[in-house]
């Protein structure tokens, strides 16, 4: 049987979350005893102990009438100790990995991705073909840094027809999406800085931001778009530097930026001399294009950013910026010093899919099946009480109320027991204001034992809850 922890191994692991955080820096301070044991409700003979134990292993040391000190060198960043502390069935990398590393017959309504059998399989397998008979410099050599010129050149045709209006050299490829947003926080942010973000929003922002060690506010999201209101209030509080969302629909809402929102939207950016990351990954999954802020901006301000890898492939890892010529000036020398010549079979192969003459129709019956896909999954649902924040119109998500008093954190744990992974509400927000919510992917709810699950778990749930 594994030994409890004591007192003592609760003040360690205290200091030590806080070391692997970076909260507490080579060389910061530590409180004194007296102000540790008062902080932790325990007594100062177990915080000496607990020090003194951390010195003997190297990780603190002892300073003669100073007090002690945290150890150098820095310690690896722990993203999943950083405070504050969620639960690891709501943590965001939590539940990716679910997602990830979970068997292969596992159910996955939670993920953020479509089963592969409704991705663009044949115009990748024809990309491969394709890139196989290239020259040898295709192949094997470094690209560009800016990114295959082909590739960009109908990059520029795509997002004109959102409106956005670029040259050539606005456009940077990235590695991915992610890769994308990530040069960008490289080049704007320093830690101790503030970033916006919707509440609820995508929850690999929140992961990410966490690595740049910058502070996130979470703003109120509504149908159609953030709560302008709380928004300003934000920006007069927090004087934030950026504000991160997605364009067209959003996750995990689905809910449409209204045009009337986006006007004042930027107007209050203009004021306050804030950058706005637009991520714009499910443009394809539109039936009609939603306001782009990037396009009413001019790029001025505002940097948009997007991928494929929700619709082409997700192992072909394609991204792009598309920027005001300074800041993408500066953006390729990161890319170079982070990723140096970039994918450039990967922009190849995902080039000559996007440009295939099936991508279309391959797309046309990608909405048509979501569609559905949104209908069954509303229909399972509800006998289960389980409500949308809103019915939309396209797009894998659906955000989800479940019936009141119900946690869903705890209905991910009792149906991860039996392989199905859910993604908990409050994974997705930053005040943990969404305890009840859970983003339903439709295309990935077409399995019965999904409902099925969750109808046992629910029934557990509530005798438990009855028998107490």
């Amino acid at each position: 049987m594994a030994r409890q922890p004591t007192r003592i191994d609760t003040v360690m692991n205290a200091v030590r979350a806080r070391i692997s955080a970076r909260v507490d820096a080579p060389g910061s301070r530590l409180p004194s005893v007296r102000a540790q044991a008062a902080a932790m409700g325990m007594s100062v003979s177990t915080v000496v102990e607990a020090y003194e134990r951390l010195t003997a292993e190297g990780v603190i040391q002892a300073r003669a009438g100073s007090g002690f000190y945290v150890a150098g060198p820095a310690a690896p960043l722990a993203l999943a100790a950083m405070e504050p502390r969620l639960d690891r069935a709501v943590d965001p990398l939590w539940v990716s990995r679910q997602s990830l590393e979970m068997p292969a017959d596992a159910l996955r309504p939670g993920c953020g991705w479509l089963p592969p059998e409704w991705l663009y399989q044949d115009g990748v397998r024809r990309g491969l073909r394709v890139a196989s008979r290239a020259d040898p410099a295709q192949l094997a050599d470094y690209g560009s840094p800016l990114g295959l010129p082909a590739m960009r050149q109908t990059l520029r045709r795509r997002i004109a027809a959102l409106g956005i209006d670029t040259d050539m050299d606005q456009l940077l490829l990235a590695e991915s999406g992610t890769h994308a947003v990530d040069l960008v926080c490289r080049f704007l942010l320093k830690p101790g800085d503030i970033v916006l973000v919707d509440d609820p929003s995508y929850f690999n922002f929140h992961a990410l931001l966490k690595a740049h060690q910058v502070q996130v506010v979470g703003v109120p999201y509504t149908p159609t778009g953030p709560d302008l209101d709380a928004f300003a209030t934000a920006l007069q509080e927090h004087r934030p530097r950026l504000y991160v969302t997605n364009a067209g629909l959003h996750n995990p809402t689905s809910a449409v930026l209204s045009a009337t929102t986006a006007h004042r939207l930027l107007g209050l950016a203009e004021r306050s001399d804030l950058i706005i990351v637009e991520d714009d990954i499910f443009t394809d999954f539109e039936l009609s294009p939603a306001p782009r802020l990037a396009a009413m901006d001019g790029l001025q301000r505002v940097i948009h950013v997007g991928s494929f890898s929700k619709t082409v492939s997700a192992a072909m890892r394609c991204g792009y910026i598309a920027a005001r010529h300074d800041w993408i000036d500066a953006l390729t020398d990161l890319k170079l010093a982070t990723a140096f010549g970039g994918g450039h079979l990967a922009a190849h192969v995902t080039h000559i899919a996007l440009t295939d003459s099936g991508y279309r129709r391959h797309m046309q019956g990608v909405r048509s099946h979501l569609a559905d896909a949104r209908r069954h999954t509303l229909r399972r649902l509800q006998p289960l009480g389980i409500q949308p924040w809103l019915q939309p119109d396209a797009g894998l998500f659906l955000w989800c109320r479940l019936p009141d008093g119900m946690d869903a954190a705890e209905l991910a744990r009792h149906c991860l027991r039996e392989n199905v992974v859910l993604a908990p509400g409050n994974a997705f927000s930053q005040s943990q204001g969404m305890a009840d919510f859970l983003r339903f992917n439709a295309a990935q709810c077409r399995d019965p034992r999904v409902f099925q699950t969750m109808a046992r778990a629910m029934q557990a749930m509530a005798r438990g809850r009855f028998s107490a």
